[in-house]
């Protein structure tokens, strides 16, 4: 099945002096499982998950080459053999799969966002010119501190080979130390580090060559980098090439990505939300691959087995990255080997747990398939099977309620789910209404194909009712029955339309032309109702309940927002504190002044203020069997929650 679909996907691949099983790579990603510096127990089983599951190489997170190269308080560290025992477990145990291990080296320079102990960092660079993302003003190096720097490298290098792993990733790509040295805006040094382009290229040089000189020709050494920047201060296409053309020789592959860390827009890149093309970066990777003769890979939203065998087949790449591909689904190499195409859970770039997680200093998941992260508390995608089948009622068909219903079938309970409407997904329904958010649509699809699979039984149309369940005699129900929207008490002092995000959303009403949005809760509805009705021809005014639009929402998701509203025309208010509305006009409080603002000239008022759970049943059968409560039904949040506690919850019946 496999050579028949994909004839380039699953064809082995020389990479220097290793065989990769195939061209599926998981490339280096943070995660925050390590906590000291070193692999944990936890880190293992996270990449084992994707070993397992069939990838051909795993690429892990960054690790630091020098003590000034620490960029957050979760980074991997190589600067000590204490480090090793880690490194020697990670491969052990990949290998047992058949599974390539390399590990990224690597130094942030100035890219430091955040310490351990919550002082600013002493960040270095090329030279003193600033970060603008983190607010970074860093120290130019001297000629000492690179020499550490660079010998860094190559020692840290040198204790990924001891401990057992196959390669090491020299990380230019994002802005990174390395790119730093060859941006000419950045790098403004007077010695020969700076200056022309072989100067500004001679970090890169020393560092290649040194490890490569270190670690002898028994060990594969790679380059990640930025075919382009995307932002006006980066690195282009023109100018990477060069350098990659430059160093080549002494490298068994350059690993091809887009974006840099320094600015909003270009860190959009890093991990690209759904507003990105799928495989977008490839084009570029084409040029590398013309150029160079070495392996090229690629990562860049390629999210199904199907785009990357036709990136490879296109001669776009050699090895393509598919990091979220495996982080929402670790089996989905094997799965497209046996041709099991509708079972592979489709990543939705929602970067909500992912990237989302670290960013908050929190361990990687994925909503949904919340295993991730969690592989020693809920395995490696096995369900255990119950001693004491339990007949259970699940109700509502949303999130929550799909991944309950599938985790108790596998389990061995006597399922059935029941939606009260005609369709599946609950508020997935209504999120995937909204601009570029279409995508949010495959929870739902690859949720019910997971009930699907695990047996359970399902039956719209069927609103449970106390008289059902006593009927029925469950030993269990889970009530998973969502929310609705929050409409507070607020000054209405006239005939202004007043409606909700959900009447925009299904088109149930006709909003007029001069539109003021009220966004409480700072997450995607009230942007994103925002910007749906201003492609409309709408005049919109944005007023949100917090330091800035999107607040809530994961800053590469947000950036991508804000820049559609901004190219829209919409007025953004932050610190607005909604007070009441008459005839033709809105009035807000500012949050921190307590002033009075007024929004004059307004047809529409809509509210998005958060919402109320719909937990009526709980009471009315709480007397009958065992009640769970889970998702919105208990607290309204979104959809990570609803499908975590549908795992939790039927994990634990």
């Amino acid at each position: 099945m496999s050579s028949a679909l994909f004839p380039n996907l699953f064809e082995p691949i020389q990479v220097g002096c290793k065989t990769i099983k195939n061209r599926i790579m998981s490339t280096g990603h943070d995660t925050s499982l390590s906590v000291d510096g070193s692999i944990n127990k936890e880190y293992v089983a996270y990449q084992e998950s994707r070993a397992r599951g069939g990838a051909g190489l795993v690429v892990l997170q960054v690790s630091a080459v020098h003590e000034s190269a620490r960029y957050s308080s979760h980074v991997l560290m190589a600067t000590d053999d204490k480090f090793l025992p880690g490194y020697q477990e990670m491969a052990e145990t990949c290998h047992k799969y058949g599974c390539t291990v390399f590990a990224q080296i690597f130094h942030p320079g100035r890219e430091i966002m955040e310490t351990a102990d919550g002082l600013e960092p002493v960040a270095y660079s090329a030279s003193a010119i600033p970060q603008e993302r983190f607010h970074v003003m860093p120290r130019p190096l001297t000629k000492d501190i690179i020499e550490e720097i660079v010998e860094g490298y190559a020692q840290s290098a040198l204790r990924l080979k001891k401990a057992g792993i196959d390669g090491a990733e020299i990380v230019a790509s994002h802005g990174y130390l390395p790119a730093q040295f060859l941006n000419p805006n950045i790098n403004k040094r007077d010695d020969e580090y700076g200056g022309s382009a072989e100067n500004r290229l001679r970090f890169l040089r020393d560092v290649i060559a040194r490890t490569r000189e270190v670690v002898g020709d028994d060990f594969v050494v790679g380059l990640r980098i930025s075919s382009r920047e995307m932002d006006d201060q980066g690195l282009d296409m023109q100018e990477t090439i060069a350098a990659c053309k430059e160093v080549s020789s002494q490298l068994d592959y350059v690993n091809v990505i887009a974006g840099t860390s320094a600015s909003l827009g270009g860190s959009v890149h890093i991990v690209p939300p759904m507003t990105v093309e799928n495989a977008y970066v490839a084009p570029d990777s084409k040029l590398f691959k013309e150029a160079l003769d070495i392996p090229v890979f690629v990562g860049g939203r390629i999210n199904q087995p199907q785009e990357a065998e036709t990136v490879l087949a296109k001669g776009e790449a050699d090895v393509v990255g598919m990091t979220r591909a495996l982080i929402c689904d670790p089996l989905m190499p094997t799965k497209a080997m046996e041709g099991r195409f509708d079972d592979i859970r489709a990543c939705i770039a929602c970067n909500q747990a992912c990237i989302g997680h670290f960013h908050r200093g929190l361990p990687i998941s994925c909503i949904q398939h919340p295993e991730t992260g969690r592989e020693l508390q809920f395995g490696f995608d096995e369900v255990p099977k119950t001693q004491n089948p339990k007949k259970v009622m699940i109700v509502g068909a949303g999130p929550g309620g799909l991944k309950a219903a599938s985790i108790a079938a596998l389990a061995g309970h006597d399922v059935t789910l029941h939606e009260a409407t005609s369709q599946i997904g609950g508020q997935v329904l209504l999120a995937q209404k909204l601009p570029q958010r279409e995508e949010f649509g495959g929870l739902a699809t690859n949720l019910l194909r997971e009930v699907e699979l695990a047996g359970a039984k399902v039956i719209k149309n069927s609103r449970v009712t106390r008289e059902m369940v006593a009927e029925e005699k469950p030993d269990a129900v889970i009530i998973a029955t969502g929310a609705r929207p929050y409409v507070p008490e607020f000054e209405n002092m006239g005939d202004m339309q007043v409606v909700t995000a959900w009447d925009v959303l299904n088109d149930t009403v006709k909003v007029g032309g001069n539109v003021v949005v009220a966004d409480w809760k700072c997450d995607w509805i009230g942007m994103g109702v925002s910007e749906l009705l201003a492609s409309k021809g709408h005049t919109v005014k944005l007023c949100a309940n917090g330091l800035f639009m999107g607040e809530r929402l994961q800053s590469y998701v947000r950036t991508e927002m804000v820049a559609a509203l901004h190219r829209l025309g919409v007025e953004t208010h932050p610190y607005m504190r909604l007070f009441g509305c008459d005839d033709d006009t809105v009035y807000m409080q500012h949050t921190a002044s307590n002033e009075a603002v007024l929004f004059e000239g307004i047809d529409t008022l809509v509210l998005s203020q958060g919402h109320l759970p719909n937990d009526d049943l709980k009471d009315q059968i709480a007397d009958l069997c065992e009640v769970h409560l889970i998702g919105d039904a208990l607290v309204a949040r979104t959809a990570e929650e609803a499908v975590f506690e549908g795992l939790k919850t039927a994990w634990a019946l």
